[in-house]
């Protein structure tokens, strides 16, 4: 095969057992890779209704056809399981050096399945796998976990692993790769503890197969130079100021959320936005394998109190624990970023949750009592301790680490958890991006930008713009942008590079330079058509997968401030998501019944079998 390897490893943890398996060509061209071969095989073996923390839970690490390639951000893995989170799916995407040396190892796809006796750890040596005894490793942060594996097997290893958050069973805990990447949504890292998994360590060095090694090299250059041109020889913006220059975008449309979504914009905005954060701690930027932008923030604080270095924050943990919070403190912000990453928690849900908290404190609904301290909104001390705290779940940070959804329910007042299936939201505010609240609710993964962000279109322009503030035409914008982004996640990409350089421009959303790419790479001899369909392909699957969990259309939805309370400030002001005005139109465009459910006919159409 070329682009893809060829062979999956089934795990089975219960037994100590590791096996090697040919990977099927008809299922790969058909799927592509990534969060393709993720939702077929969930879908093929999974309970839908099993314990996402029991053994009968199914982890998949998933590489695409492109990853460890030199296509442009060709770097990154897909994590698919039963979420501990919400209940749903999840499918959580990383980038760095280890998805290159996952797929140069020689494995497309990693199946875990039970639950090992005592810690263990994986070991890839150049396609040669094995279990190993990690009770050593049990306890240690993903920085020590990270150095010691290395010292174990090569110091060119590359190390996926959880922190004690995942260890301790927080229901948001990440799997960190490369010390600060993340597979950061939905609790994979807590699936991960519960089946006793502390790592997989990979050393991988053979060179991804090419169908066409002289033309996939031309097309390299080709989207490469077209990179370059859009900026004109002078550095991309996410090299220079990361992703959080989006606050400004946010901020200037009134989509910044503010104070557990209470307001749209942050009168402290620039304090905590991505020319503050060049200015006062960044030491570097930082490329994951194959990147010509460099988005990644190495940074440093000396801030007493909050001292501190690692990567970080992105423009997500910005919002969550900055304006969110109502906290204009950026070394607070960056020093709890820190812990989450040497702890392995997700930092939008980490963020999020406590602002919950917060507002549930100013309302009197919780007191010092409950809580331990005073928690006001604009309090950077406590965000830093609390952050602690639920990583070793710990006093009232045993309630944090259950999500905002189940504190705010513990305490009669679930309308203040702003989540969708149960999932905190992105750092984008519905009622001032009407496409978002859309993308939100239908979402198979719960509330998540990354799962199809019509921010690009509706904020940047990219690559078109149309008004944030409008409903119309936005169902086939969100339907089109999801498939699209299912395509960029089963191939290997980063949405960073495909939606501005791969996808054909100017009222469409088509990946048009990824077919090349895969084509180059594989030989497949796809269409554009085809690869279209492989993503609605993807995301039937996983909304199948989700209705046999027992989702439907009242879970496609968005807590009540969004639907019926009109945003107080900014140029969205008096605006609500008019989500009952997308949602019929939605699932006519994606050929689902009323109720949210693909028709027999849509399903057979993707060569998906109907039943729930």
């Amino acid at each position: 095969m070329h682009g893809w390897a060829g062979k999956i490893i089934r795990v089975n943890l219960s037994a100590g057992t590791v096996s090697d398996h040919v990977l099927d060509p008809a299922m790969a061209r058909d799927y592509i890779g990534g969060r393709g071969f993720g939702i077929h095989t969930l879908l093929a073996e999974l309970d839908p209704n099993c314990d996402p923390l029991g053994p009968d839970n199914i982890l998949i690490m998933a590489a695409g056809p492109l990853t460890g390639t030199r296509a442009p951000t060709g770097a990154r893995y897909m994590v698919t399981t039963k979420s501990p989170l919400t209940g749903a799916i999840t499918c959580s995407n990383s980038g760095g050096k280890f998805p290159a040396a996952l797929k140069q190892s020689g494995i497309d796809m990693i199946i875990f399945t039970g639950k090992a006796p005592e810690p263990v750890y994986l070991w890839i040596d150049v396609g040669r796998s094995k279990l190993r005894p990690a009770t050593h490793l049990w306890g240690k942060n993903s920085h020590e976990t990270e150095a010691t594996l290395q010292r174990e097997t090569r110091p060119e290893a590359r190390v996926a692993c959880i922190g004690p958050a995942g260890e301790h069973g927080v229901l948001f805990a990440s799997i960190m790769n490369d010390r600060d990447r993340a597979a950061g949504r939905s609790g994979a890292g807590t699936v991960m503890g519960s089946k006793n998994l502390k790592a997989v360590a990979v050393y991988g060095i053979t060179p991804v197969s090419l169908f066409d090694k002289d033309g996939f090299k031309e097309l390299v250059k080709k989207f490469n130079r077209k990179f370059s041109d859009t900026y004109k020889g002078d550095p991309p913006p996410l090299r220079t100021y990361g992703t959080a220059a989006t606050i400004t975008g946010t901020q200037t449309v009134g989509a910044l959320p503010t104070r557990n979504f209470q307001q749209g914009t942050f009168e402290g905005w620039e304090a905590i936005g991505g020319q503050a954060l060049t200015e006062k701690y960044l030491v570097k930027h930082k490329a994951c394998h194959a990147c010509p932008i460099g988005c990644g923030r190495v940074t440093r604080v000396k801030e007493p109190g909050y001292e501190g270095q690692g990567e970080g924050p992105e423009y997500e943990t910005i919002y969550a624990m900055g304006s969110n919070c109502g906290i204009d403190n950026l070394a607070a912000i960056t020093k709890a970023n820190y812990i989450c990453n040497e702890q392995g928690m997700d930092t939008i849900t980490m963020g999020s949750t406590i602002a919950c908290a917060m507002e549930m404190f100013e309302k009197g609904i919780i007191t010092e009592a409950d809580v331990g301290m005073p928690l006001r909104f604009g309090d950077a001390e406590a965000l830093v301790k609390l952050t602690r705290m639920t990583a070793e779940k710990k006093g009232f940070g045993a309630l944090l680490a259950e999500g905002s959804l189940r504190l705010a329910g513990r305490f009669e007042h679930p309308e203040l958890s702003i989540t969708a299936k149960g999932q905190e939201f992105a750092g984008y505010e519905p009622r001032a991006e009407q496409g978002m609240g859309l993308a939100y609710a239908t979402s198979p993964i719960g509330a998540s930008h990354m799962r199809g962000d019509p921010a690009y279109i509706e904020i940047l322009g990219v690559p078109f713009q149309m008004d944030p503030l409008t409903w119309d035409d936005k169902a086939q914008l969100v339907k089109d942008w999801q498939d699209t982004f299912a395509v960029i996640d089963a191939a290997g990409l980063c949405v960073f590079f495909s939606v501005r350089n791969l996808v054909l421009p100017e009222q469409a959303i088509r990946p048009d330079g990824i077919t090349e790419l895969l084509n180059a790479a594989t030989g497949a001899g796809y269409s554009l058509e085809e690869v279209c369909q492989a993503g609605e392909r993807i995301f039937n699957a996983e909304r199948l997968l989700l209705a046999r969990a027992g989702f439907s259309r009242k879970d496609d939805t968005l807590p009540a401030r969004i639907l019926d309370q009109p945003l107080p400030d900014g140029p969205a002001k008096g605006m609500v998501c008019h989500l009952d005005k997308m949602l019929p139109d939605y699932y006519r465009f994606r050929g689902w019944d009323k109720n949210g459910r693909p028709t027999a006919e849509k399903l057979r159409m993707l060569g998906l079998q109907y039943t729930i």
